[in-house]
C-alpha cells in the first residue's frame, strides 16, 4: 500500500521570450560574447525582475515544512513546483519531478526535523533526482540542519555526525546551501561549497522591541550560547547574564549557577533549539531562585520532543516564542503559551538574493 503525500500543484509558466543559450557555444546578445545591449545591474534585475516570469527559477518542497515552503512561494511571487512523492509498503521515498528543470536554478525546502532520518533521506533523493534531471544549480534550503548537535569528537568513538551530513548532501548533488542558526557556525567549514547561514534574530528581536519588556535583561542557558545572546543583547540594549550548567547526560541538564545580576529583572532566555526543553525550565527555575521578576524564552528551532510541551505548560515561563522552521506538533500549537513567528519572508529574501547574485548579508544590515 502505498501513501501520497500532499504535493502542490504549479501553474504552467508562462511561455515568454526568455533568451536560451545558443548551440554554437556563443552567448546571447553579441556574437564575441559581450553582454546585451539591455542587460542590467544584478541589483537592478532584481527590483525590476518578477521571479514568477523566470523560467530559469523553481522552488520545490518535501513534505517535512509544507506550510513554511508555500510562504516562502507567496512572498517571492512563485508557486511551489509540481513533484510526486510517494512512500512504498517497508516506507522507501518514490521521487519524481513533474516539471522539466534542465538548466534551472532550484532551491529546495525541507528540514530535516521530526522524523529527522526519513526528511534527511527524502531530501537526498530529491536533490539527486534534481542532478539527474539536469538542473543548472541545486540550493539546499535547510530551515533545521539535523545531527547539527555532533559537531565534534567530545567523547572517544563517537560520530561527528554534522560532517557527516554535510557530505551527504554534497554528494547527493547540492551545489549550495542555506540555513537557519546552525547550532555552531563552524559546521560551515564542514561544507566544501558555498553556504549561506541565516539568522533568525531580526524576527525575534523584531517581536521583542514591540512587547517592550520592562527591565529586560538576556540570558544564555549555556557558555556555548554566550555570542548568541550577547548579540540579541546589543540589539535589544539590555544586560546580558549566563547560567552556567553541568550537563550529565545527553539531553540532561543540571544548572548550577547565575552569572550576573537578575535580581528584579525581566529575563529573556536566548537558545538556538528547545529539545526536552530540561535545559530551558531549570533555567527558568535557577532565574527566579536568583530574584528575577518575570522569564520569557525564545529559540529558532521549536523541535520539543518527548516531554517538552508538558515541561512548558508546567514551567512559570510567561512565553515561549520560537520560529516556523520547524512545524509545531498538535500538543504544541494547543498550548498559549508557545507564540511562533515565521521566518518566510527572511527565507525569501535569501532565496531571491542568491538567485539574482546579490549580497544576502545585507539583509542584516
Amino acid at each position: 500500500m502505498e501513501v501520497e503525500a500532499v504535493v502542490t500543484a504549479e501553474e504552467k509558466q508562462q511561455q515568454s521570450g526568455s533568451s536560451e543559450p545558443r548551440r554554437d557555444g556563443a552567448r546571447p546578445g553579441g556574437g564575441d560574447g559581450s553582454k546585451p545591449k539591455d542587460a542590467k545591474p544584478a541589483a537592478e534585475r532584481k527590483r525590476t525582475r518578477n521571479l514568477s516570469e523566470d523560467k530559469r527559477f523553481k522552488l520545490f518542497s518535501g513534505t517535512a515544512n509544507k506550510p513554511l515552503a508555500d510562504e516562502i512561494a507567496r512572498h517571492i511571487g512563485v508557486t511551489v513546483g509540481q513533484v510526486k512523492l510517494q512512500r512504498f509498503a517497508d516506507g522507501e521515498v518514490y521521487f519524481q519531478l513533474l516539471e522539466n528543470v534542465r538548466g534551472v536554478d532550484v532551491f529546495v525546502v525541507q528540514p530535516t526535523c521530526y522524523p529527522v532520518d526519513q526528511h534527511l533521506v527524502e531530501l537526498l533523493i530529491m536533490i539527486d533526482a534534481l542532478k539527474r534531471a539536469s538542473a543548472g544549480r541545486i540550493t539546499a534550503v535547510v530551515p533545521y540542519y539535523g545531527y547539527a548537535r555532533q559537531d565534534r569528537k567530545d567523547r572517544p568513538r563517537v560520530a561527528v555526525s554534522a560532517k557527516l551530513i554535510a557530505d551527504l548532501l554534497t554528494t547527493a548533488g547540492a551545489n549550495r546551501a542555506l540555513f537557519v542558526d546552525l547550532h555552531a557556525a563552524q559546521i560551515q567549514g564542514f561544507f566544501n561549497i558555498p553556504v549561506d547561514h541565516m539568522f533568525a534574530s531580526p524576527v525575534l528581536v523584531g517581536y521583542f522591541r514591540e512587547l517592550n519588556l520592562p527591565n529586560l535583561t538576556v540570558v544564555s542557558p549555556d557558555a556555548g550560547g554566550v555570542e548568541r545572546a550577547r548579540h540579541f543583547a546589543q540589539k535589544m540594549g539590555a544586560p546580558m547574564a549566563i547560567v552556567d550548567k553541568r550537563r550529565t547526560d545527553i539531553n540532561v541538564a543540571e544548572v548550577m549557577h547565575v552569572v550576573g545580576d537578575v535580581h528584579g529583572q525581566t529575563c529573556l532566555i536566548i537558545d538556538d533549539i528547545i529539545d526536552t526543553a530540561g535545559t530551558l525550565v531549570k533555567t527558568v527555575d535557577a532565574l527566579y531562585a536568583n530574584g528575577a521578576a518575570g522569564v520569557y524564552a525564545c529559540a529558532s528551532h521549536a523541535v520539543l520532543s518527548g516531554p517538552a510541551v508538558e515541561r512548558i505548560a508546567n514551567s512559570r515561563l510567561e512565553q515561549v516564542v520560537v520560529t516556523d522552521t520547524i512545524p509545531l506538533r498538535e500538543a504544541a500549537q494547543k498550548l498559549s503559551k508557545i507564540k511562533v513567528l515565521s521566518v518566510a519572508g527572511l527565507l525569501g529574501a535569501a532565496i531571491e538574493s542568491i538567485h539574482m547574485e546579490t549580497s544576502v548579508s545585507t539583509l542584516f544590515s
